[in-house]
């Protein structure tokens, strides 16, 4: 067993071995600061049709309510940015680089149980839960509460050197380790996801409406896309990365080590009229475990059509 002293330093180290780009950790309480920003952002509708993101509130805002005895988040990132030549060419339709390879909650969820079986082994007997996405969990919250990044203006989780094309996880654990500390916003005077947003999901700096979002019209939307955003989608048929495309803080991504995020050597060669043709059978074959499936063959169907026609 190791020594108290030891714990947390292994804690970071077996992250990075398990390919965790970044390991932060902090006290488990309850998130005071951000209660009144997410009441409002809830209040003003900008979750639109995410009506879960209205149910356990208290939880959101304390994981004391989630795991008993909760004293410490381990908050992990790990990188899915792809390498360049692995990228979709600009002139197709396109998806967010996140979905190109395994889905990401399988990924992340094996490493997680693997890092909680390795602490008990190591620490002793400890108690705690794996978090990815899934679960009502502020995790950009508690990333930047324990130093991995400040959260820009464009809502996302931003590491200096690093940039944002990561993942987020957490692993709350009832044992007391050493906590790290937050780091300095470092957006400036920047304004370019707000001038890039070609629907204006940002209305301030800082503040994101999930209604608006490219995203959340071709993956969160039930039914038809609104038309008012016809012309507005550009070729994203899943998602959206241009708020992070451009931020400068992205020129220092790099490619991710791991293996599960590489996307179908097939995806980055489909043209514009292959994905308006695209079968049921391509759809499976490409996205058979990607993030992709969530919104269903119909689903991207609709959007590839949304885009095309012009809404």
């Amino acid at each position: 067993m190791l020594l108290r002293a030891e714990w947390t330093p292994y804690v970071k180290r077996r992250a990075a071995e398990l390919g965790f780009m970044a390991c932060g950790i902090s006290r488990a309480g309850f998130l005071e600061g951000d209660a009144p920003r997410l009441e409002n952002w809830l209040h003003q509708g900008r979750h639109g049709q995410m009506a879960w993101m209205e149910n356990h509130f208290d939880k959101r805002l304390d994981p004391r309510l989630l795991v008993d005895g909760a004293q410490s988040v381990i908050s992990l990132l790990l990188n899915y940015y792809p390498p360049p030549e692995a990228q979709q060419p600009a002139d197709t339709l396109k998806i967010s680089k996140y979905a190109y390879g395994r889905d990401y909650h399988f990924v992340i969820k094996d490493k997680l149980k693997t890092l909680l079986a390795d602490m008990q082994a190591e620490i002793g007997e400890i108690s705690g839960r794996c978090f990815v996405d899934s679960a009502p969990v502020l995790d950009k919250a508690w990333a930047r509460k324990s130093g991995l990044g400040w959260v820009g203006k464009n809502s996302n989780l931003i590491t200096p050197g690093a940039g944002s094309f990561y993942f987020i996880a957490e692993l709350i654990v009832d044992v007391e380790l050493d906590y790290d500390h937050a780091i300095q916003d470092y957006c400036g005077t920047c304004t370019r996801c707000l001038d890039a947003c070609p629907t204006q999901a940002i209305t301030e700096p800082y503040v994101v409406d999930g209604s608006k979002c490219i995203s959340y019209f071709t993956i969160e939307l039930k039914g038809q896309i609104p038309n008012e955003v016809g012309g507005k989608l550009g070729n994203w048929i899943f998602g959206c990365d241009i708020c992070q495309d451009v931020c400068p803080w992205n020129r220092f991504s790099q490619p991710t080590p791991e293996a599960q995020f590489q996307a179908n050597p097939n995806l980055k060669d489909l043209t514009r009229s292959d994905w308006q043709d695209i079968t049921h059978e391509l759809f499976t074959e490409l996205f058979r475990q990607s993030a992709v499936k969530r919104t269903g063959y119909d689903g991207l169907r609709r959007n590839i059509r949304f885009v095309t026609e012009g809404g």
